[in-house]
């Protein structure tokens, strides 16, 4: 090989990297996964802040790093049968899509008529809030059987 030759190879990748990202991604996982049960428990009690998506979280955080933790979400008496039919058939029951597109149209209303907001900020929310909508109505409201 000629001297341009080597002096345009590049050096070989270190491996650094993947070994931080590798055992750290457990640790990071579990820390996701707790956070999130924690925000899921704060949504119990605290009006208007989600539960179930953060407990989704969790259950993907914890079924790549505790599969024990992930089931024991899976497996709850109270929340375990909606993250269930959501993980297995996409299902939102209708109950909980009646009442998430009421709140967010009630969001949008306080918004309108109570908040000093820009245009701009009110048209994103309208947009975002409809997106998720048309996402929440066209989910089954049950199981296939």
């Amino acid at each position: 090989m000629n001297r341009q030759a080597i002096a345009r190879r590049k050096p070989p990748q270190s491996r650094g990297r993947e070994i931080v990202i590798g055992t750290l991604r457990k640790p990071l996982l579990l820390g996701t996964g707790w956070l999130c049960v924690g925000l899921g428990a704060l949504g119990v009690v605290m009006p208007l802040f989600p539960t179930t998506p953060f407990l989704l979280v969790a259950v993907w955080a914890f079924s790549r790093s505790s599969p024990e933790l992930a089931e024991k979400i899976r497996n709850h008496p109270v929340v375990g049968p909606f993250i269930r039919d959501w993980q297995d058939s996409g299902v939102i029951p209708t109950k909980a899509k009646v009442f998430a597109v009421v709140m967010m149209a009630a969001m949008f209303a306080y918004l309108l008529f109570g908040a000093e907001a820009p245009v701009w900020i009110e048209v994103v929310v309208a947009l975002v809030f409809l997106a998720v909508s048309a996402f929440i109505v066209t989910r089954p409201g049950r199981a296939p059987q």
